[in-house]
C-alpha cells in the first residue's frame, strides 16, 4: 500500500528524481537569462520549456516555491535599505556606521534576504539559476499570490515512445514583450495503408 506516499516516481531512485526535478527548475529558470542567439543550447522562448506531462507537474511545486521565497529575500531586502550607508567601504564614515546601532539593524533586517539566496540555491543546485530568479523572475511577481507557471499539453506525443509532452511556462509576461513563439510540432506520420493481397 502507498499510504502517505505521495508524488510520482518516475521511473527512477530518490536521488535521480531531485536531480532530475533540480534539472528541469533551473533550465526553466536559466531561459529568462541573456543569451547570444548564436549560443549553443540558447531557449528557442524565453520563460518555457518542453517535458513530459508527468515531469511538467512535479517540477511546478518547486519552481513555485523557489519564486515564493526569493519574493520574500527581496522584500527584506527593501527593508535592510532603509539601515544601509552609501559610503565608500572602509572610509571613515562606513567604519562609524560599523560600529553603530544602523549596522546592527542592517544586519538584522537583511539576514533574511541571504537566507532566502541559500534557500534557493539549495533548492535548484544551481547559482546562475539562482541569480536569474532574483533580478528577473521575483521582481516580476511581487503583486502576485501565487501561480507563477502553467502546464499546456501538446497534442503530440514524443518520438520514440510516445510519451505526453506538455509546456511548462510562466504566466503574466511583461506588458510591450515580444509573444514568445508557439512551440514546434513534429509532423505525425501519416499511417500505412495496408496493401491487398492478391
Amino acid at each position: 500500500m502507498r499510504h502517505r506516499r505521495k508524488g510520482r516516481v518516475l521511473g527512477r531512485s530518490p536521488s535521480h528524481q531531485r536531480a532530475l526535478l533540480r534539472n528541469l527548475a533551473s533550465a526553466l529558470m536559466l531561459t529568462e537569462r541573456e543569451v547570444d542567439v548564436d549560443e549553443v543550447g540558447a531557449p528557442a522562448a524565453p520563460g518555457r520549456i518542453i517535458t513530459t506531462v508527468a515531469k511538467a507537474k512535479e517540477v511546478r511545486p518547486l519552481v513555485e516555491r523557489c519564486i515564493t521565497i526569493a519574493k520574500r529575500g527581496l522584500a527584506a531586502a527593501d527593508r535592510a535599505r532603509e539601515f544601509a550607508t552609501a559610503a565608500e567601504r572602509d572610509s571613515a564614515e562606513w567604519k562609524k556606521w560599523r560600529q553603530g546601532e544602523q549596522w546592527r539593524k542592517w544586519a538584522a533586517a537583511s539576514a533574511p534576504a541571504v537566507t532566502a539566496r541559500r534557500r534557493v540555491v539549495t533548492l535548484l543546485g544551481d547559482k546562475q539559476a539562482a541569480r536569474v530568479v532574483f533580478e528577473k523572475i521575483a521582481p516580476r511577481y511581487v503583486d502576485r499570490p501565487g501561480g507563477y507557471t502553467r502546464i499546456l499539453k501538446l497534442a503530440t506525443p514524443r518520438l520514440g515512445d510516445a510519451g505526453p509532452r506538455a509546456v511548462l511556462e510562466f504566466v503574466g509576461r511583461e506588458a510591450g514583450a515580444e509573444r514568445s513563439p508557439a512551440p514546434k510540432v513534429e509532423a505525425a506520420r501519416p499511417p500505412r495503408k495496408a496493401k491487398a493481397r492478391g
